[in-house]
């Protein structure tokens, strides 16, 4: 039997329906009048150690959709693992990992994958897949990448984003470094600026650019053997570019108020997205030594992305075809297999570009 739990949110909804097919399900979140018409539907509160260990009792595999992440931590890998239980994680990311890890919680036998989503997971993924297609390998080359759209922020997503500015990295480091790059094996900091109103290929609206590197890109430049990685966060919302560049000195407020900040990130997005379609891009440019490809990603949001990549990651653990023991999915799963899965079920569309970014003849959007 497969658990989801979370699975009344924005992701957990997608992620039930891509796994009806695999077996049996268990649906669990804090109220059971919210979840899908789906398999056993169970009431569970995650930060309740018997309700949750109730709900992980004799299943095959758990899909934690629930957050925030950073809250969550190791909690609900640890319970399941407990209860015989394989587990995936859209977040987790560093700390749960590093938990894990000093916990020695990964039994032999058992397969952990977190950081299953989109920024982390297919962050690494559609790297990984554009380096298959660069002529002479990866090695030495620069990765550049602009990441965002326009789209409805959750409850769950907005408190990630207002922890990632304290926890979330390697060695309890942020969960990212603003304006610093990777340059030639080693993290650079203030190797990059930030931008306000900048025109990116492919994005339907000018944009303010935050560039960051976190554990993750730093991890994927050192397995490619990059030799620069520029990435830059685009947000395209007047009033959510204005909140999220507050953030910084915002987080620092404590309790009641930061729920006020994240009512402000979730109500910025809203009024932003006021009578438009929302939209989600990845935008990325792999340059060789005598050759350049570029992946562009569209969708309408990055829920359905990270549904996708979290299912693909259970399927994997299901059928055999990940390893056994503790991994970030971005680094076990089939890149090109995730790539064609995303396209054919309509999750996304992903276009490759045999040339460069900056090309004249890319700067509109919809030019592949």
């Amino acid at each position: 039997m497969i658990g989801v739990l979370g699975a009344s949110g924005s992701v957990g909804r997608h992620v039930v329906d891509l796994l009806r097919d695999r077996g049996e399900l268990r649906v669990g979140g804090r109220t059971t009048d919210s979840l899908p018409a789906a398999g056993q539907r169970v009431r569970v509160d995650h930060t309740d150690p018997e309700s949750l260990a109730a709900f992980c009792a004799g299943l095959r595999i758990v899909v934690n959709c629930a957050g925030p992440s950073y809250e969550v931590k190791d909690r609900v890998a640890t319970t399941a693992l407990a209860a015989g239980a394989d587990y995936v994680d859209l977040g987790g990311d560093d700390p749960a990992h590093e938990a894990l890890t000093a916990s020695g919680a990964v039994s032999d036998g058992r397969t952990v994958l977190l950081s299953a989503g989109t920024v982390p997971g297919l962050a690494v993924l559609l790297p990984r897949w554009l380096a298959a297609e660069l002529d002479g390998g990866p090695g030495g080359a620069r990765l550049t990448a602009y990441v965002g759209g326009l789209e409805h922020v959750s409850p769950a997503a907005a408190s990630d984003i207002l922890l990632s500015l304290t926890v979330g990295g390697a060695g309890g480091e942020p969960f990212g470094h603003p304006l610093a790059a990777w340059r030639h094996g080693r993290r650079e900091l203030r190797a990059l600026r930030a931008e306000e109103d900048a025109e990116v290929p492919f994005f339907p609206d000018r944009v303010a650019l935050q560039p960051i590197l976190t554990a993750e890109l730093e991890r994927l430049a050192a397995r490619l053997r990059l030799a620069e990685l520029d990435w830059f966060n685009a947000y395209p919302g007047r009033l959510a570019r204005t909140v999220f560049s507050r953030l910084p000195m915002l987080s620092r407020q404590a309790g009641a108020e930061q729920d006020g900040i994240r009512d402000r990130m979730i109500q910025a997005t809203e009024i932003d997205l006021a009578g438009r379609a929302p939209y989600y891009r990845m935008v990325m440019t792999l340059r060789g030594r005598s050759d350049a490809v570029t992946a562009v990603l569209r969708a309408e949001n990055s829920y359905r992305i990270t549904a996708f990549v979290a299912a693909a990651a259970a399927a994997a653990i299901l059928d055999r075809r990940a390893p056994t023991g503790l991994h970030f999915a971005g680094d076990v799963l089939d890149p090109g297999a995730l790539v064609d899965g995303l396209v054919e079920s309509g999750t996304a569309d992903i276009a490759l570009h045999q040339g460069d970014i900056g090309a004249p003849d890319m700067l509109e959007d919809g030019a592949l």
